[in-house]
């Protein structure tokens, strides 16, 4: 009995280790999992199976026309837009901005107005403000809801505007919001929000399918204004944790044309999870002050490309002053160091600013493997030291920026559904750098040879999770 259930997992091993050389979107992962698949087969067999897939199957995105439902609704967003639709050369970067328009399958858009929302006070404080302002509908969708003090607010704020005959749908990852009770979900039901999962193991092929996130969060009220950043809604975020004390964050709230970009991508997410599509308004609303060109770059698992990383590659090599990087989850692949390396060594002020707190161990580990093989070619890294640092926000030069969801990680790169907004404005770009100035003022710069300083355990323990990084 026992030799036949050893027998059983090696021959599963093997099935399986042919499936991942054949599937998995990395030569690491693929290598990563073949060895461990025949060598650990009790354990990475249904490790695989639960997390190894690297494409969400069955989804379906209306950007590329290819779902008959979600088709008429893509196509009518894009007639009612077409006015504000901007050709690329009009655009401070158009190199970027062609490589994003076709990565996104989205246009920029002008008419906008932006504002940077620096930490969680100014971003929920602007989000529940615009959902006072709701007459139509509003779209909420978080990969982290709590039911604490801020979640309860904004609880009741939906409610509210519910009540008073506004369209309010919400969207939760249920992963990310496990935690969230019943009850939570159940009053808001209850004043008649539409309330769903996104429900990633959705369909019968997908019932093993949990190493895929939401991780988008994007606010849309009225089809008018757009909330998208780094927070999720807890407590945590406006600095209430004592383990973590002050939490660096960052949201963009845009009101204009590219709101109604973000609020496609809320559809999409909506109809996979429901098989419903929400009536919404698709009628476009410029900005009153300002005409600033905005992309909404929603990536994912089911993207035919590897849109994150292709979209972080290009603006890395399209830098030629500098390109600064906040991310607290910094594990790169290949692609993305080598671009940096190469940045740094035709002169570009390429900085790096990551977490000085460990939040996932694996993750702060790995980190210091690319201190000194990026260091040497002038790139430098930035520890925060006042709090955590969770903010996702890139600075290209002078003329651009991007905030969102994505980390430089394998999970956003490949495993994760993010959303981007990538700002072409010089007065925007000002701001984000005085954003960016002030936190490496609350930080301190990492030097190079910093792994080598350390015991040989810890050397041996950075490796290890390095090595691990392909399948995190």
């Amino acid at each position: 009995m026992i030799a036949a259930l050893v027998l059983t997992f090696h021959v599963l091993g093997f099935l399986s280790s042919v499936h991942a050389v054949m599937t998995t979107r990395t030569e690491q992962g693929a290598i990563a999992w073949a060895i461990s698949l025949n060598t650990i087969p009790y354990v990475a067999v249904p490790a695989y199976w639960i997390l190894g897939r690297s494409r969400f199957q069955g989804y379906v995105t209306s950007r590329r026309g290819e779902d008959a439902t979600l088709r008429p609704v893509a196509k009518g967003a894009a007639d009612e837009v077409r006015d504000y639709i901007m050709d690329v050369a009009e655009v401070q970067q158009p190199r970027v901005a062609l490589a994003a328009k076709k990565l996104a399958e989205i246009p920029y858009l002008r008419g906008n107005g932006v504002e940077l929302l620096i930490d969680g006070e100014a971003t929920f404080a602007s989000i529940l403000d615009g959902i006072a302002r709701a007459r139509e509908s509003v779209l909420f969708q978080f990969f982290i809801v709590h039911d604490d003090e801020i979640g309860r607010a904004v609880q009741a704020a939906l409610i509210e505007r519910a009540k008073a005959g506004v369209r309010v749908w919400f969207l939760y990852d249920e992963v990310g919001s496990h935690k969230l009770p019943r009850r939570y979900l159940d009053e808001l039901r209850a004043a008649g929000v539409r309330v769903s999962a996104f429900n990633a193991r959705k369909g019968l092929m997908n019932q093993f399918q949990l190493n895929f996130r939401n991780h988008r969060k994007i606010v849309v009220v009225d089809g008018r204004e757009a909330w998208i950043g780094g927070h999720n809604v807890g407590d945590e975020y406006l600095g209430k944790d004592p383990k973590f004390g002050r939490w660096r964050d960052t949201h963009v709230r845009i009101e204009g044309p590219a709101a109604l970009a973000a609020q496609l991508s809320f559809v999409e997410d909506w109809n996979w999870a429901t098989d419903e599509i929400p009536d919404l308004s698709w009628t476009p609303r410029p900005s009153a002050d300002a005409d600033i060109p905005v992309l909404i770059l929603p990536t994912g698992p089911a993207d035919e490309l590897e849109t994150a990383n292709l979209m972080f590659v290009q603006a890395i090599e399209a830098a030629q002053e500098r390109i600064w990087i906040a991310s607290p989850y910094f594990v790169p692949d290949r692609p993305i160091v080598t671009a940096l390396q190469l940045a740094g060594l035709r002169g570009v002020d390429v900085r790096i600013l990551i977490p000085d707190m460990p939040d996932h161990l694996l993750v702060y580990l790995a980190a210091f493997s690319y201190f000194e093989p990026a260091g040497a070619t002038g790139v430098r890294f930035f520890r925060y030291t006042d709090g955590f640092l969770h903010e996702k926000a890139v600075l290209l030069d002078d003329r651009a920026g991007a905030v969102g969801t994505a980390n430089f990680d394998n999970r956003s790169f490949r495993l994760n559904f993010e959303v981007t907004a990538v700002i072409q404005d010089s007065a925007f770009a000002r701001e984000m750098e005085a954003m960016f100035e002030a936190d490496f003022a609350n930080a301190r710069e990492v030097d190079r040879f910093e792994l080598q300083k350390r015991p040989w355990w810890f050397r041996f323990a950075v490796r290890l999770a390095a090595l691990t990084s392909p399948i995190q």
